[in-house]
């Protein structure tokens, strides 16, 4: 399945639910899904900065794809954070540097989060981007 195939997926799943709060539930079910990353992994160096929670981010290739592993201290984050592990883990460096991230938009998140935890939502999606940039070059 295509990065535009999972996404679209997300968002059709997304758009079962009517209002805001079955979403929210929704996303916050989705970090309750994703595994716990080893606690060894939670340092300072692996912190997504500028967002309002702590979120850990580590990345590592396995063949030619990269793996995501990903956790935070709070719920709504961890399951964004969840929401892009999904969409690209177990891709190619080269399909998550050309993917088109513009699909979170369409999820509505945004417009019901904090200027903040919105924020957040790019900064995710960049540090991502970065890893498998940098991953791309080993």
């Amino acid at each position: 399945m295509s990065i535009a195939d999972k996404q679209q997926q997300l968002l059709d799943e997304l758009d079962l639910f009517q209002d805001w709060t079955e979403r929210y539930e929704y996303v916050i079910g989705l970090g309750k899904q994703l595994p716990a990353m080893d606690q060894t992994l939670l340092t300072e160096d692996r912190l997504i900065r500028g967002c309002q929670s702590q979120v850990w981010l580590e990345a590592s290739k396995e063949g030619n794809k990269i793996r995501f592993v990903a956790d935070s201290d709070s719920l709504i984050t961890k399951g964004m954070v969840a929401i892009f592990v999904r969409i690209l883990d177990d891709e190619s460096a080269d399909d998550i540097l050309t993917a088109d991230m513009s699909f979170i938009d369409k999820t509505g998140l945004k417009e019901h989060l904090a200027p903040t935890r919105a924020n957040a939502l790019n900064l995710m999606a960049n540090q991502m981007k970065k890893y498998a940039l940098l991953l791309s070059a080993t």
